[in-house]
């Protein structure tokens, strides 16, 4: 619904109907709030079976439901906090959105001292911390956008729009499926690295992660961050600065992506001695690893851009197929296969041979409508 609505709206306003735009996501906003209301429902009710299911027993069993449960209660405020960041850029305050998470991350940091090393409430202090810390990132932006601001956005009286909440939805269906696919491909990397090179296998591949999250959150940045300006010129029908966005952006994906890819290279030794330099044995596994995951960075970058540009261009369905044929098809294809052929080295190569292969759907797609969008 952020990203989704996000293209929406920012098309609209590119329409030139700002009071609609307004309309539209305020009603976004509250139906996101009884979502969210529902989801904390659910997942009060069925936390336990849930943790039984995922392996939970004993006093692990009690610890998960107890963070669990807590953690359900601000749940429509960890929606909001997701979904503003998004219309914090397509209202023109970027630096907000910025403001308002590390406020959040500084929040639960603070929180955590005080709760569990001042206090000594273990468990249920860290959980009390982070709740808190999604409150402060939805509910400041929520006053925000109620009040007279100098955005591009306020929030008015919502006017219910169906059509207007299934085709936010409909856009972001290929965030969704990314967020979605992480954990089934975790657990598939997991479960061969395990089998193929044991606990040290996992453990590298936990730091090679840590470090991921890094890389990409700077693709994701700017691929957030451009989708409102191209969803604008989209509703604006203005196919020149489309083209120049095109462009730039391709640039700017792919040269940061080899750029990338040699840091990575280079910070390949000292990050994995920073993480696991107790043990040589998997400090080298790590770094070996990660020089190959690198490769992927050259690739990355171009692929979410790709279908974070469909996103804006409201044509969620081109979005989700690159989204879910990159992260349900070839990836799991290739950590399923290339293994067995190539043995730890396989796992590693996985993500490369998918982002190269989905590079090649991005690029063809993106030819295939050029005519179509005028870009």
């Amino acid at each position: 619904i952020g990203t989704g609505g996000n293209a929406l709206v920012s098309r609209i306003m590119g329409e030139g109907d700002r009071q609609r735009a307004n309309e539209v996501f305020s009603m976004l906003v509250w139906a996101s709030f009884a979502i969210g209301l529902v989801m904390t429902l659910l997942g009060i009710a069925f936390m336990r079976p849930i943790a039984i299911l995922l392996g939970a027993e004993g006093e692990m069993l009690e610890y998960c439901v107890l963070y669990g449960n807590i953690m359900q209660t601000v749940m429509v405020a960890f929606v909001w906090q997701c979904e503003f960041q998004t219309f914090c850029v397509t209202a023109e305050k970027p630096r907000l959105g910025l403001a308002i998470t590390v406020a959040a991350g500084l929040t639960n940091i603070a929180l955590d001292a005080l709760f569990v090393a001042a206090f000594r409430w273990g468990l249920v202090g860290a959980a009390l911390a982070s709740a808190i810390s999604q409150l402060v990132g939805g509910i400041i932006p929520l006053v925000y956008f109620a009040l007279p601001n100098s955005s591009a956005l306020r929030l008015v009286k919502p006017k219910w729009n169906g059509r207007a909440l299934l085709k936010a939805c409909t856009n972001g269906s290929s965030e969704m499926v990314s967020n979605l696919s992480l954990s089934l491909v975790s657990m598939l990397y997991n479960l061969q690295l395990i089998s193929f090179a044991g606990e040290n296998g996992v453990a590298a591949y936990g730091v090679i992660m840590y470090v991921n999250f890094i890389f990409v959150g700077i693709f994701l940045g700017y691929s957030f961050g451009v989708a409102p300006v191209v969803g604008f010129h989209f509703g604006a029908a203005n196919h020149d600065e489309l083209k120049n966005l095109r462009r730039k952006s391709i640039n700017i994906m792919g040269i940061g992506g080899l750029m990338l890819m040699v840091a990575a290279w280079l910070l390949s030794t000292p990050l994995s001695r920073l993480f696991v330099g107790y043990d040589a044995a998997l400090m080298e596994m790590t770094r070996h690893g990660f020089r190959i995951y690198a490769i992927a960075f050259a690739f990355m970058g171009l692929n979410m851009f790709g279908s974070s540009f469909f996103t804006a261009l409201n044509n969620g369905l081109i979005s989700a197929i690159l989204s879910f044929v990159r992260a349900f098809g070839f990836q799991v294809i290739a950590i399923l296969i290339l293994p067995g052929l190539f043995d730890v080295d396989g796992i590693w190569f996985s993500i490369v041979t998918a982002e190269l292969l989905s590079l090649g759907m991005t690029v063809a797609f993106l030819s295939a409508n050029q005519k179509r969008y005028h870009y």
